[in-house]
């Protein structure tokens, strides 16, 4: 692969600065007729298979994986390949092969085939977030802020490559010519959630691959088919056989092989803190036959707090805090699952809460309610757990049981308990489910050591008018993305770099300045002259 194989590439300019993709707004009637037709449309084509794609190739397996709509679990989403771990290598041949080649191929080309992406998507945006609506139950603000968020990166990336690529050095030192450069690392695995499908999956891709890297993806079981799509529209864009090689499969098999091969160069990771954590050490052990200590880039999970004082806009903070606590159904690392009020207001407050909920509405995401359902039956009964252990922990104030449906979706109540101590179950483990625990603490100091009594460090929020409490929070408050009165979800691409602390993960800060060196090496060049 020479410059000229990947010629055919139109050259997209990333004309003026990076601008956030706009929502869209489905109060317009136009706009909700037009999603309405695209969820039409995209019903149409539900239970297409789809192949393995390795260098180019495509193949097919005699295991299956079956995407199911979450709303309506008969109902088959994409059938998909099952790489095992016999696939391993021919997708690590592949992916080498690739890099020979496209690690050389110019910035500017590689950063112009992200934006070309960002076109396409752009077109075609309600078609992407209706297959979000039936891949993983998300209601149409939900699935269009995913989409927007993927254009985001695709474009944001492209700048950022360019730029890293004009990197010099702090000084030039008299009769020499010092330059700086960032070089690609190799083969890496990219291995994204299910509840960001699409944006997460194409962000650590794409950040990838414009950097020189090439890529081997294992999309989540529950989300193939938008990774699929996204396969799609790389090879349309012209992405060379090989750079980004598709491979769904099970992570015991496939997915473990990938992170234990002695070529792999790095694994980009979001999910759970335990898978994350069992990538991480397979990872640190050298295999034979390697010569690098292998990266990781991990994002994983969240007990995310917002600390209402006694001085906060109390109407704002429980917008805020439900917002954050149901959007998608909770199932966001970045959820408000625990709000910490302050007694002078903790009883106003809990009733505020509570009349806010009672207006949510849940149901088949495609009629776009509040919230859809939970990712899948195992999610289901979990998250049920939880409920009868906050039944036992705690007062139950809204919600707290499961919502029946003909389909047999997997929908519970947004549920809310009131006076949870601060070491309770439901307030220091990840539930990744509608769920929220309502603390009291008698001061504001109280409330920070709670905020902070976790084992993450994700996201956080704090609801004040005191300027000092805000200056003390941005110090003490320790979480690697903090809101200072708003809600702790829907962090923006360029201006909210997202990543957290402890075990929350490596604070890899995507769609901040700094990302792209994750996936690079820096190479110091200095000439005599």
């Amino acid at each position: 692969m020479t410059f000229a194989a990947v010629s055919g590439i139109q050259m997209r300019s990333p004309e003026g600065g990076f601008v956030n993709e706009p929502f869209v707004n489905f109060a317009e009637p136009e706009n909700k007729r037009a999603m309405q037709a695209a969820l039409a449309d995209v019903a149409t084509r539900l239970g297409r298979e789809y192949d393995l794609v390795i260098g180019g190739h495509r193949e097919r397996t005699a295991g299956k994986i079956v995407s199911t709509n979450p709303a309506r679990p008969a109902q088959v989403v994409g059938v998909h390949q099952k790489a095992g771990a016999e696939h391993a290598q021919e997708a690590m041949d592949a992916a080498l092969r690739a890099f020979h080649s496209w690690s050389r191929v110019p910035v500017e080309v590689r950063a112009s085939l992200l934006l070309n992406a960002a076109a396409v998507i752009r077109e075609r945006k309600l078609e992407f977030s209706a297959w979000l609506t039936y891949e993983v139950g998300k209601n149409w603000a939900e699935a269009d802020a995913d989409t927007a968020e993927t254009i985001d990166f695709l474009e944001f990336y492209a700048r950022e490559a360019l730029r890293l690529a004009q990197a010099t050095t702090p000084i030039q030192l008299p009769g020499e010519k010092n330059r700086l450069l960032y070089i690609p690392l190799g083969v890496g695995a990219v291995i994204p959630p299910w509840n960001f499908p699409f944006a997460i999956m194409a962000g650590m891709t794409a950040a990838a691959i414009v950097t020189g890297n090439t890529v081997i993806l294992k999309p989540s079981s529950d989300s193939p088919t938008i990774a699929a799509l996204l396969m799609e529209v790389l090879e349309e864009v012209g992405l060379p056989a090989g750079v980004v090689n598709f491979c769904p499969g099970s992570g015991a098999s496939f997915g473990n092989a990938i992170v234990e091969h002695p070529k792999t160069r790095f694994i980009a990771f979001t999910g759970s803190k335990a898978v994350g954590l069992d990538i991480h050490e397979k990872a640190a052990k050298t295999q034979a036959g390697q010569i690098w200590i292998k990266r990781t880039v991990l994002e994983m999970g969240g007990k995310d707090s917002m600390l209402i004082c006694a001085d906060a806009d109390v109407d704002a903070a429980a917008d805020g805090v439900v917002a954050a606590a149901f959007g998608f159904s909770g199932q966001k690392c970045s959820a408000c699952s625990r709000a910490i009020i302050e007694a002078p207001i903790y009883d106003s407050f809990v009733e505020k809460v509570r009349e806010r909920v009672a207006k949510l509405t849940v149901g088949d995401p495609t009629e776009n309610p509040n919230m859809g359902p939970v990712v899948n039956k195992a999610a289901f009964d979990s998250i049920l757990g939880y409920i009868e252990t906050g039944k036992a922990e705690g007062r139950l104030i809204a919600g707290g049981a499961p919502v029946e449906t003909e389909a047999g979706g997997y929908f519970i109540e947004p549920t809310v308990f009131a006076d949870i101590d601060a070491e309770a179950v439901i307030a220091q483990e990840e539930i990744f489910g509608p769920v929220l625990a309502l603390i009291k603490v008698e001061s504001y100091e109280e409330g920070l050591a709670v905020a902070n009594n976790t084992e993450y460090g994700l996201t956080g929020a704090i609801y004040t008018a005191d300027r000092a409490r805000l200056d003390y929070a941005a110090a003490e408050f320790h979480v690697g993305n903090l809101y200072l009165n708003r809600k702790c979800t829907g962090a923006m691409v360029g201006a909210h770099p997202f990543g957290g602390f402890n075990m929350s993960g490596t604070d890899s800060k995507a769609g901040g300045p700094d990302y792209l060196l994750l996936f690079t090496q820096a190479k110091s060049v200095a000439e005599k002259i």
